[in-house]
């Protein structure tokens, strides 16, 4: 995996799709990479007093990158003059977040196995590491000018014993690493960092390498690298190890069972094939090339998949990526042992012992629980089930009134897909982004009919997908943040939209000046599709394309030229 340390002033200042996009460029930017092995020792160089906080998006290796470090800790391979290494994943610290708890007590309750060591040997005489893991997962309110703690026997709430730990008042000899995904990581102030690292996942030659170890057949593994190439938007996501393994394992069932030389191209039809091969795995009858069986298979298991749609989007709606027995229960799932649940959903959802050994779950990637929650939420249009397509016109200024004329409504698909879109770009975190352009996905006919037998019906959505991308562009056409231009961006490309794609490349190619016509959310698409790009410029002139105020939206893409005016 590649790392790289970083500036903390670039924390949440770019949309998560946006930073893969950059991340194709590495091989041409100054980026200095850090094997994970060397984490302390490069801050050691900096500020031993201060954290290290590593950034990275959802499945490029942050967790992995830590778990490595921790075995080769173990092996002796690395950093000896540490005595003990702690792990703490915030998803695990959730479920003790509203009990006061001193420090000690705190890692007794992780590594209980501690508690006949003697704590001056522990806390005084030992070099000592604590790792927190997936600070975007935590439920902890954190407030760096809260109360002070100087002794690992005080006290105090888990978010207080945090936020000391990381200030440098409790422990302040221990070393603290802390991961989170980028929006996430705003939360703890720059002063406290001394090293700031991102996880930028493969790079394009880890991408072949990946696929032509994964792929045994040489002969294959060169054509699915070559369509990939020839994708670029799955090209760009392929830099994330889950997305590589999602494409290999849908690409690889494609082409040995249906010979195909057309395989899909956007997400949406990636991840339907990657729900059908999840389902093959338990049907061995089901055959791709007969439509039939493949109709039956999903019908067969209609029931599961639509409770499972279910949670998605219900856990998606309270910006929840790990949930509990009871969330499950709630949605008509069985999670004992030896059910469906276990068999059929063995890939698609994981289940794992937290702390106490309660069970905790999650879908493998975050991707396909927003996957999951488009599909609950377009089955849930075609059967015209309004109350759980409220959440999108509803917000906190909805009177009662309203909600029961609401809930009485009929709305047609692209008033949902507006809604839907609002809604997405009033989120502070993100979370709807990836849902919307899945929903949006759905919706073509096409895809439609490859979840024939999961949903009962198709519905014809050719207008409604006209307007759609008419509000998409208007809004393309206004000031938007840049993380909401891109995912629009993104949604187009879904619905086979290619029209701004051209457009923005027409600029590229020619010798147009359009000067201030571009708007703000236009210049991110220009940088952004020419991050895409493999192609180096010759020149390129940020000035001649926008204004003064949107020059600096440009700048990012003079990287991939050899002269910049």
């Amino acid at each position: 995996l590649f790392i790289t340390e970083g500036n903390m002033k670039d924390v949440n200042q770019e949309h998560e799709i946006l930073k893969i996009d950059d991340a194709l460029k590495t091989q041409k930017s100054q980026d200095k990479p850090i094997k994970c092995e060397d984490i302390f020792n490069e801050l050691r160089k900096k500020n031993e007093e201060k954290i290290v906080l590593t950034k990275g998006v959802a499945g490029i290796g942050k967790t992995v990158s830590v778990h490595k470090f921790i075995l080769d800790w173990a092996e002796e391979k690395n950093s000896q003059d540490i005595d003990c290494v702690f792990l703490f994943p915030f998803r695990e610290i959730n479920m003790i977040k509203n009990r006061e708890v001193s420090f000690h007590e705190f890692l007794l309750e992780f590594y209980p196995e501690l508690k006949d060591l003697e704590k001056s040997k522990l806390y005084t005489k030992s070099k000592l590491a604590f790792i927190f893991d997936g600070l975007d997962e935590s439920h902890l309110s954190l407030n760096f000018k809260n109360r002070s703690l100087n002794t690992v026997d005080e006290r105090s709430s888990v978010d207080v014993l945090f936020t000391n730990l990381v200030k440098g008042n409790l422990l302040p000899s221990a070393l603290v690493w802390v991961t989170s995904r980028p929006a996430a990581a705003n939360q703890i102030p720059p002063r406290y960092v001394g090293l700031f690292t991102e996880v930028r996942g493969f790079t394009d030659q880890q991408k072949e390498e990946y696929f032509r170890k994964n792929i045994r057949d040489k002969t294959m593994a060169n054509r699915i690298i070559s369509h990939i190439k020839t994708s670029r938007s799955l090209y760009i996501m392929c830099h994330i190890p889950v997305f590589c393994w999602i494409t290999a394992t849908v690409l690889q069932h494609i082409l040995i069972e249906t010979n195909a030389e057309n395989i899909s191209t956007t997400f949406t039809e990636m991840y339907i094939h990657f729900l059908l091969i999840q389902m093959n795995m338990k049907n061995q009858k089901f055959d791709e090339q007969e439509e039939r069986q493949r109709t039956k298979l999903l019908h067969s298991n209609r029931e599961m998949i639509l409770k499972l749609a279910k949670l998605a989007f219900e856990q998606l709606k309270k910006e929840n990526i790990v949930f509990y027995e009871e969330d499950l229960k709630a949605c008509g799932i069985d999670v004992s042992e030896g059910t469906e649940f276990t068999g059929m959903i063995a890939e698609i959802f994981k289940k794992e012992n937290g702390l106490y050994e309660r069970k905790v779950f999650s879908f493998v990637h975050l991707s396909v629980q927003e996957f999951l929650a488009a599909v609950h939420v377009f089955i849930c249009y075609l059967n015209k089930n309004m109350r759980e397509l409220q959440f999108f016109f509803e917000d906190s200024q909805t009177t009662a009134r309203q909600k029961l004329r609401l809930f009485f409504r009929i709305f047609k698909f692209h008033e949902l897909t507006k809604s839907a879109t609002d809604k997405a770009m009033q989120s502070q975190r993100g979370h709807l982004d990836l849902f919307l352009r899945f929903l949006m996905g759905i919706s073509l006919e096409s895809n439609q009919n490859l979840l024939e037998g999961l949903i009962t019906h198709t519905k014809n959505t050719t207008k409604s997908i006209r307007q759609t991308t008419e509000y998409i562009k208007q809004l393309q056409n206004n000031n938007i943040t840049d993380e909401a231009a891109v995912n629009l961006f993104y949604c187009l490309l879904e619905l086979k939209d290619y029209s701004l794609y051209e457009e923005i490349q027409s600029y590229l190619s020619s010798d147009k000046h359009p000067g201030r016509e571009l708007s703000s959310s236009t210049c991110t698409l220009l940088t952004t599709v020419l991050l895409m790009s493999e192609k180096v410029l010759d020149e390129f002139n940020p000035k001649r394309f926008t204004s003064r105020e949107n020059y600096e939206r440009l700048l990012p893409a003079v990287r991939c030229c050899r002269k910049a005016l």
